[in-house]
This record gives C-alpha cells, structure tokens and sequence, in this order.
C-alpha cells in the first residue's frame, strides 16, 4: 500500500523560514500530481499549493503565493513546501496529497498523508 509521510513540521518563531516534506513510500510518483493543504484550528482544509508531474508549473492559493514555494524531486518521491516568513496565522495541520488533478479542491486527491503540525509563535 503507497503511504505518504510528511515531516518537518514543529514550533518556530515568527519570521522563520520552513520546509515541509512529503515522501511517497512507493509507486509512480513522477505521474502524479502533488498538492499541500491546510487546516488551521477550527477551520476547514483549505488548499495550499499544487505542482504538476514534471515540477514545471505551480498554483498557489491567494493567501501564500508570496511567501511559498512548492518544489519536488521525482527520484527521492519527495515534495517540498518551503514556507518563508512564516506568521502565526500559518499555524496549522499540513497536509500533503496525491492526484489527477491541477487542482485547488480536494476532489481529485485520491492519497492523503497523515499531516504535519506547524505551530507559529508570534
């Protein structure tokens, strides 16, 4: 069974920077789109960011297209999350998923990993 594991999630202050990752366990994961969502406390999973197969192009939710970068490496079956100038706000449950989709829902995100916390001082 394909797993994905976030990490790197934890306590920073605010003003840091911080990469997220997500690793597939095993299949073919240069086929698959790969999306980063969020739940922040008392609020529903909202999109993040997406990243097509072959890494050439992103999207990005309104709130974080300035401070976020979606990244992959198809030969570690890994997608990045690097969060810059973090804000207390951006504390939150992250999640990483697996789809068929370019999309900004999660309809089309067949695979979802367990989810990191990140938690912002101010």
């Amino acid at each position: 069974q394909v797993q994905l594991a976030e990490s790197g999630g934890g306590l920073v202050q605010a003003g840091e920077s911080l990469t997220l990752s997500c690793t597939a366990s095993r299949g073919t994961f240069s086929s698959w789109y790969m999306g980063w969502f969020r739940r922040a406390p008392g609020k529903e999973r909202e999109f993040v960011a997406v990243i097509r197969p072959s890494g050439g192009s992103m999207r990005y939710a309104d709130s974080v297209k300035d401070r976020f970068t979606i990244s992959r490496d198809n030969a570690k079956n890994t997608v990045f999350l690097q969060i810059d100038t973090v804000k207390p706000e951006d504390t939150a449950v992250y999640y990483c998923a697996a789809g068929t989709e370019f999309g900004t829902t999660t309809r089309g995100y067949t695979l979802w990993g367990q989810g990191t916390q990140v938690t912002v001082s101010s």
